[in-house]
């Protein structure tokens, strides 16, 4: 099956235009032009990934995301403006998976999209050919990559897809430390382009999330300058 689309902007040739060179890549189109008819359109009929606008009238971008977290893992990619920066980084600490620049490259968009598809495409093959494993436990802290699914002292954590994969890396060697570059890599794939700020706001939402369920976290540690490691124990 195709996977599905849902295109959000109330600047209607940017829905013409995207929609036309996604259908010929071969992707199902869903478009909306403004936050309120999305959510809705959305928690009735799931798609696979979501292109969002900020500024939009009645619900703007930031607010469609955090309602559509309440219910939905989906991966989203925020399209923001030039002047935006502060949205930008906001949108990543609401969840938000990715952002693009406005004015963008539609092969630029289309890049990142198949990238967090196929993520997700992966973590779904995984789960199915591992019904009894995928299992990291590193003290307090338990990631099933089967079911998605992250525990802290027992404590479920909702995590995004990008966030699972940026805890995953860390945990996976407890000491060690991962550079940025490392991070994107292990979170977007390779030949992906990220800002290193990307990087440090999902680590930022990370922590936050983990903190919410316990005020003494500190596994996710910062070395100025370098990168990011996971304590070991």
């Amino acid at each position: 099956m195709p996977a599905t689309i849902a295109l959000v902007d109330d600047d209607r040739n940017i829905l013409t235009s995207v929609s036309m060179t996604l259908e010929q890549e071969g992707f199902q189109v869903r478009t909306y032009t403004d936050g309120e008819s999305a959510l809705q359109g959305l928690l009735a009929r799931p798609a696979d990934l979501a292109v969002l606008d900020i500024k939009m009238p009645r619900m703007d971008g930031m607010e469609l995301l955090q309602r559509l977290r309440q219910r939905s893992s989906m991966p989203v990619v925020f399209l923001t403006s030039k002047d935006e920066e502060v949205d930008e980084l906001m949108g990543l600490r609401l969840g938000a998976d990715d952002y693009i620049t406005k004015p963008f490259s539609q092969r630029l968009l289309l890049e990142r999209i198949r990238a967090l598809l196929r993520r997700k495409d992966a973590a779904a093959a995984e789960a199915a050919g591992q019904p009894a494993g995928g299992v990291i436990v590193r003290g307090d802290l338990v990631l099933d990559e089967t079911k998605h699914t992250c525990t802290w002292k027992g404590r479920d954590i909702q995590l995004t897809v990008t966030e699972f994969l940026l805890v995953k890396a860390l945990a996976l060697r407890p000491g060690m430390v991962k550079n940025r570059d490392q991070l994107i890599d292990a979170a977007y794939g390779e030949n992906i382009y990220v800002d290193d700020r990307t990087i440090d706001s999902h680590v930022k939402r990370v922590r936050k999330k983990f903190r919410q369920a316990d005020d003494d976290f500190a596994q996710i540690e910062t070395l100025y300058g370098i990168g990011y490691r996971y304590k070991e124990h």
